[in-house]
């Protein structure tokens, strides 16, 4: 049996422009759209050679429905004596100062916590941050995907609850840390992101307040169930053409998605349609771009686009895309 060099401590120094610190985070949420809110949330601080210092979760009341209960398990009745966002925000700005963020898909938990501190009007104390999806690709480990489970597995790291933030935070730090050692041996750069903190924020309204159990979320469509049937509302923005690496989105862009994601497809799908996309069930000459994180699967997807010349990007970099839609054209 082949020894799984990805776990061999590094042979040299330590890098030296490696970062001093991590805070490797996991949050859970009422959904993915714009106004949607952290119902959770885990901090494991790990030294700079990825050495666990400590740990730190808490349960946090959203002020309105809690979403996908059968993902995360977290009620309304078991939220509504939990600490608001602002009671917990001090705390958890601690465990992050002058640490890099490190999360599976890092741009959504990135994008949720700097939402809640816009929110609470304060600014998180993260500059940069780090993706594990990423650093997996960097690093050539041979995954068949790129769900947190099956990055866990490779490490033989074993998951006790999937989608409770705590645990979710305690496997990707124990898998973190032989990545982050891999990386230093072999001397390979860490995909580090600036983080921009949001400055200004506007809450539209939301679904019910948390207090009774509603099966309903606010969304730009308006109210919908959380799991209706797939079929959308038609997209109102004419397809403005392919997506052109280097630029933005744009609104009524055809997307469609191909292989496993970190994140629920479903749910990645509507925060698509929230941006105001327009998902694609199959692959054509008239699809913008396609997500996939396995370019090389041989799906039908994936072939179709490699004829049709349709461009590919990440489930990373799509999350990062989705920040920044630029609006329709008008006329």
């Amino acid at each position: 049996m082949l020894e799984d060099l990805t776990t061999a401590a590094p042979a040299g120094p330590w890098p030296a422009a490696y970062p001093k610190g991590y805070a490797v985070v996991d949050v859970e949420t009422t959904g993915l759209a714009r106004d949607d809110r952290i119902v959770s949330a885990a901090v494991y601080r790990l030294n700079a050679r990825g050495e666990v210092e400590d740990h730190w979760y808490t349960t946090v009341n959203p002020e309105r429905d809690p979403g996908p209960v059968w993902i995360h398990g977290l009620t309304s009745d078991a939220l509504s004596g939990s600490p608001l966002f602002g009671d917990i925000a001090e705390e958890f700005a601690d465990r992050l100062a002058d640490r890099v963020l490190v999360a599976h898909n890092a741009v959504f938990d990135w994008s949720m916590i700097a939402r809640e501190y816009a929110r609470a009007e304060r600014t998180a104390p993260v500059r940069q941050r780090l993706c594990t999806i990423a650093l997996s690709k960097e690093l050539g480990l041979p995954l068949p995907n790129y769900k947190l489970e099956t990055l866990a597995a490779h490490f033989g790291v074993v998951q006790q609850r999937a989608h409770h933030a705590l645990d979710d935070a305690r496997v990707l730090a124990e898998a973190f840390r032989p990545s982050l050692h891999a990386a230093a041996r072999d001397g390979v750069r860490l995909p580090l992101l600036e983080c921009r903190p949001l400055t200004e924020w506007s809450d539209r309204p939301v679904a019910p307040r948390i207090g009774r159990q509603s099966s309903y979320h606010q969304s730009s469509y308006g109210v919908s169930s959380w799991r209706p049937s797939r079929k959308r509302p038609p997209c109102p923005y004419p397809n403005p053409g392919r997506y052109e690496p280097g630029k933005p989105l744009k609104q009524g862009m055809r997307v469609a998605f191909s292989g496993d994601t970190s994140v629920e497809r479903d749910l990645l799908e509507d925060r698509a349609v929230e941006a105001g996309l327009h998902v694609a069930t199959s692959l054509s000459r008239l699809t913008s771009l396609l997500v996939t994180n396995d370019p090389d699967s041989g799906t039908s997807k994936t072939a179709k686009a490699k004829q049709f010349g349709t461009p590919v990007v990440d489930e990373a970099a799509f999350g990062q895309l989705l920040q920044d839609v630029a609006p329709a054209s008008e006329g």
